[in-house]
């Protein structure tokens, strides 16, 4: 309620039926400046309880299959070289002709990208659908895991 401030013709403050809205324009204000604030920072991290699998581990074929890209773009098959345009003579006799078999690929750090793709399309046209990508596992230790030559 608000008290018009005029001089009244009887001596007697009369009220005002309006609304003062100065008050509510600045409690709006400071509550749009608080969302602006907010919002993006409820963005950038975001805490998620991933579930835990309960999935047993895949048994390891008692003779995996690893073809290795070496720096030089060169392909092996276990320790035996192998050129590209035999891969797919070579791999269907070293798993018996079972292209359902896992191949476990792995690759020098130097080998591009694009090149390693170009492998894996190799084995995709060659039937071999099932492919690992083999890694070093991270034991937190850096440089100090590194064999010195």
């Amino acid at each position: 309620m608000g008290v018009s401030l005029k001089e009244p013709q009887d001596g007697d403050l009369g009220e005002v039926s309006d609304i003062n809205v100065t008050p509510f324009i600045d409690v709006i204000l400071v509550l749009l400046i608080i969302f602006m604030v907010a919002a993006p920072l409820s963005t950038v991290d975001v805490a998620v309880d991933l579930p835990v699998s309960n999935a047993q581990p895949q048994p390891r074929p008692d003779t995996p299959v690893f073809l290795t890209v070496k720096g030089d773009l060169s392909l092996a098959l276990g320790n035996d070289g192998v050129p590209r345009e035999a891969l797919q003579a070579t791999l269907d006799q070293r798993t018996g002709h079972d292209r359902e078999q896992r191949v476990f690929l792995r690759a020098d750090g130097a080998v591009a990208y694009r090149e390693l793709m170009e492998v894996m399309n190799l084995l995709r046209n060659a039937g071999y659908l099932k492919i690992a990508l083999v890694g070093l596992e991270d034991t937190g230790q850096g440089a100090a895991a590194e064999p010195k030559p």
